[in-house]
């Protein structure tokens, strides 16, 4: 039986040479106020390569949207995953976010020999994994799973904008910026609103107070 406990991981050397499909995955959205975390993994295939493949943040909208359909067409295999706000404000941000990552490699239509995640936490495999520090700069398909997911989760905000056009969700994408506090503070938070985090709690607080 799998254990649900995630684990912390120390960073190692990259072992290129291992036979077998490797996998890289990454996420979008830990930082947010608002939204699900998303995760994406996926597999390249060798005889397809894809140019320009770079950490998402790096990247314009523009050319992330490029890469999103190339990616999706020339990968051997890709699989993106969430966990809900709901989940963040239970589990924590953390776990969440590894629970996401699970859940990306998980549906993978290939099983990988190895998988590659960005940062230092690995979340629960029953597969050879290895933490990557900026791995979405260092390793191919972790820069592609960080675009399927950036662009995923990004796509998520703009629906929630056409919903909620007051919040600006089409700009911040979520995030803390000035606009999205006053927000808060004027309009009070959504179900979308993690209300484990601080800006969130506080707003909840003054709506109760009024």
């Amino acid at each position: 039986m799998r254990s649900n406990k995630f684990l912390k991981a120390e960073q190692a050397s990259l072992v290129w040479d291992l036979p077998g499909l490797i996998a890289g995955v990454d996420e979008a959205g830990r930082g947010p106020l608002a939204g699900p975390v998303v995760a994406a993994a996926v597999i390249l295939d060798d005889r397809a390569p894809i140019k320009g493949l770079a950490d998402s943040k790096q990247l314009s909208e523009r050319r992330r949207e490029q890469l999103y359909d190339e990616i999706r067409a020339k990968a051997l295999c890709c699989s993106v995953a969430q966990a809900s706000v709901e989940e963040i404000d239970r589990l924590n941000i953390l776990q969440a976010t590894l629970l996401a990552m699970q859940r990306a490699v998980l549906g993978l239509r290939l099983k990988p020999a190895k998988v590659l995640v960005d940062g230092n936490r690995l979340p629960a495999l029953d597969v050879l994994a290895e933490a990557v520090v900026s791995g979405d700069a260092l390793v191919p398909a972790i820069s592609a799973a960080s675009i399927l997911a950036k662009v995923t989760r990004d796509r998520l905000l703009l629906k929630l904008h056409d919903q909620f056009p007051g919040y600006g969700f089409d700009r911040h994408k979520g995030y803390g910026t000035a606009q999205h506090l006053l927000a808060l503070r004027t309009l009070g938070p959504l179900e979308a609103h993690r209300r484990s985090f601080a800006p969130v709690a506080r707003a909840l607080q003054q709506q109760a107070s009024r």
